[in-house]
């Protein structure tokens, strides 16, 4: 029988990494309080140094553990970990409040909590085996994106040349239609426009329901190999 997971094996580990990743996450919300007392600022910096110490800790160990490293290093929840803990280093020597797009890889630390749930895990799963599927469907919704975005071009630019000035700006619109949002901002009108429009809409309301299928049967795919009985299993029968 093989060797289970340290988070198999330690249950109550795995509560206090999860309260730990939620209380984290809480932190993170506080730390954008306007007026909030320095007190207060120092005791979740000091929070923020405990984390990132235990992340840190686990990362190691979970490296240390794993057979070969490598997989483990560059493997998707080894990423997470490591994103998880990297913007905490990096601020000691940089100033990341001139950055705050890069701050935002500590909510990263959510995905970290996918490690701790069949559900999630049996989700990852199943992107794994649609992944081709999801990956055409993809390609092929940014074709016709940039399509719908060069025919409304053509049909709204005279009408509207401060809102379609290029197609650039007309995908804006596209993405708005294919996702069937209509914010309003922009919209067409002309007759040509309007009816482009109309089929665009009716192509968006397809290729927004297909990811749901194609996930739906990977999921159900992902629940029979979960179920499925393991080979350790049927030799011990």
């Amino acid at each position: 029988m093989g060797v289970r997971p340290i988070e198999q094996r330690v249950p109550l580990l795995d509560l206090f990494i999860q309260g730990l990743i939620a209380l984290t996450l809480i932190a993170s919300a506080v730390e954008t309080l306007p007026d909030l007392p320095s007190s207060a600022q120092a005791a979740l910096y000091g929070f923020d140094v405990f984390s990132v110490a235990v992340f840190t800790v686990e990362y190691l160990v979970r490296i240390s553990l794993a057979k070969p490293r490598r997989r483990y290093v560059f493997s998707f929840f080894g990423i997470i970990d490591l994103l998880a803990i990297l913007p905490f280093y990096i601020g000691l020597g940089v100033d990341t409040r001139a950055i705050r797009a890069f701050r935002l890889l500590r909510l990263l630390r959510l995905l970290k909590l996918a490690r701790y749930s069949a559900a999630i895990q049996r989700f990852y799963t199943a992107l794994s085996i649609a992944k081709e599927e999801l990956v055409v469907y993809l390609s092929a919704t940014l074709v016709l994106l940039y399509l719908s975005a060069l025919g409304i071009y053509y049909f709204e630019h005279e009408a509207q040349p401060d809102k379609f000035r290029s197609v650039f700006d007309a995908l804006w619109w596209a993405v708005a239609t294919f996702t069937t949002v209509g914010y309003g901002d922009v919209y067409p009108i002309t007759f040509g426009g309007r009816l482009f429009t109309f089929f665009v809409l009716l192509i968006g309301l397809g290729i927004v329901s297909v990811p749901t299928g194609i996930i739906a049967a990977a999921l159900a795919k992902a629940r029979q190999l979960e179920d499925a009985p393991r080979p350790d299993e049927t030799d011990d029968r």
